[in-house]
């Protein structure tokens, strides 16, 4: 990578002032001032500037995976049951590890990734990440029961926070609901119908803040796009 490409990269100035600096003698590469426009950085040089060393962030890897029914969302599983991790083929080589957590009968949208600030940011309360899910539950849910889903149910946990529930279809003795949650407690949508006399009998989710399940296949994964990569650069 050129040495003014690098500076703007790790976040110092933008290419056309770094490479002034470059101009003005502020630069050094392995402790020598480089004059020089074009000069190539490789991996293990030492790049200071105005005398304080500088370096790219570790490149880390997010993964999209559309989870199947009966798979486990752990890194390992004890009993030997298929996992998230056996998804992801070809990233052998990196510690992948799922965010958060869908039960075992929950399919969709799940991250892998091997940045555990990022995972911290995406898991806490304290940042209220939404995540929406599909679910087709029994009975017909009727309108005094979605305002007190909005409202918050009490669970043997505790009270669950405000979220988003929507009617989306009616249909043979079963309701489909949108749900929107931003909290995190074990099987929370599942026992919040279920604490009203609906079982959850199946449930989906369709995204993660913004980034978005659409049309990946079952048992698929896919890298971000630049715009969600830009959104989790400013979860940190």
């Amino acid at each position: 990578m050129r040495l003014q490409k690098y500076i703007a990269h790790a976040g110092i100035a933008s290419r056309r002032k770094a490479e002034k600096m470059i101009e003005a003698g502020q630069v050094k590469v392995n402790g020598q001032v480089v004059l020089e426009q074009g000069v190539q950085v490789k991996p293990g040089d030492l790049v200071e500037v105005r005398g304080k060393k500088i370096s790219l962030e570790e490149e880390k890897t997010t993964l999209v995976l559309n989870k199947p029914r009966g798979v486990i969302s752990t890194a390992e599983d004890e009993k030997g049951r298929p996992t998230v991790l056996d998804y992801a083929k070809g990233y052998e080589d990196l510690r992948l590890y799922p965010v958060g957590r869908l039960d075992r009968d929950t399919t969709g949208l799940i991250l892998l990734t091997d940045d555990g600030d990022l995972t911290y940011r995406l898991t806490h309360p304290s940042f209220e990440v939404e995540k929406t899910y599909h679910a087709t539950v029994g009975g017909i849910v009727s309108r005094e029961e979605i305002k007190k889903l909005r409202e918050g149910i009490l669970l043997e946990d505790g009270m669950t926070a405000p979220g988003k529930f929507k009617i989306m279809e009616v249909r043979n003795d079963k309701t489909r609901v949108a749900c929107t949650i931003h909290e995190g407690k074990n099987r929370q949508i599942r026992r919040m119908f279920e604490a009203l006399g609906h079982p959850v009998l199946y449930l989906k989710r369709i995204s993660y803040g913004p980034i978005k399940l659409g049309s990946l296949p079952s048992g698929q994964l896919r890298g971000l796009s630049a715009a969600e990569k830009k959104w989790l650069r400013a979860l940190r």
